[in-house]
């Protein structure tokens, strides 16, 4: 029944897979499954000082990249579903060695203000939304604390190498007043749909770190943020996705 409602839905509104292409479905078998491997820890190259260890599913090429770019630049929206499903896994692989014993919080990298403007949404929090239900459902108390700010404006990353990037993006990200408190005693996971240099990851890192002790314990015993910062995306670039190292 579900086939024939997908074939009746595909005459009346045309679809095609968002990884391959396909005709009357968002997302085939075979580009699903792409998204349903064992996350890998990342590392790009250079490596960021202040990048925390990173876990992802997918290499960021092919129908992966296809995927990624049709929910954030084309509004696939009902792609969400799926790749916050792979964000939930690769935050799994992570979570464990996250500091603190309370809930499991994911913190998104915030989308630029014009980029969010343009597209009319922010995908990094729509994804991570998206893998918070995924944890709950499988029994963790997940939920996402989008308490990252933007400092300053910053250029548009497309073109920028890896330390321009870095230049670029250094000093942009605050976490929002009063925020520190919900952060600290928490398992804190950073999460964005991509990796390609670890810059934003990297500053957004740095933001929270700043407000949690300056890595210390908190006045109050609770072992701190800093402690086990993780990070979780759904896909990375190839070279840091190759440069796994456990």
């Amino acid at each position: 029944m579900r086939g024939w409602r997908r074939e009746i839905v595909g005459l009346v509104l045309p679809v095609a897979c968002g990884g391959c292409g396909r005709p009357r479905t968002e997302l085939c078998e075979e580009c699903a499954a792409v998204l349903a491997a064992v996350p890998r820890r990342v590392r790009p190259t250079p490596e960021p000082a202040d990048l925390p260890v990173v876990h992802a599913v997918a290499p960021y090429e092919n129908a992966v990249r296809a995927m990624l770019l049709a929910h954030k630049e084309r509004g696939a929206l009902g792609l969400a579903g799926v790749l916050g499903a792979a964000l939930a896994a690769a935050v799994r692989a992570g979570a464990g060695h996250a500091g603190g014993e309370g809930p499991l919080l994911l913190v998104p990298v915030p989308s630029a203000r014009r980029a969010t403007a343009r597209r009319g949404h922010d995908p990094a929090r729509r994804i991570a939304a998206a893998a918070a239900a995924e944890l709950r459902r499988g029994g963790s108390p997940a939920r996402v604390l989008a308490v990252l700010r933007q400092r300053r404006a910053v250029a548009d990353q497309a073109g920028l190498g890896a330390r321009e990037r870095q230049a670029n993006l250094a000093g942009a990200l605050r976490v929002a007043d009063g925020a520190r408190g919900l952060l600290d005693g928490a398992r804190v996971v950073l999460v964005d749909d991509l990796l390609t240099t670890g810059s934003s990851l990297a500053e957004a890192a740095r933001a929270v770190r700043a407000v949690s002790c300056g890595g210390g314990g908190a006045a109050d015993g609770r072992r701190t943020v800093a402690a086990g910062l993780r990070a979780a995306v759904v896909a990375a670039s190839p070279t840091a996705f190759d440069r796994n190292r456990n």
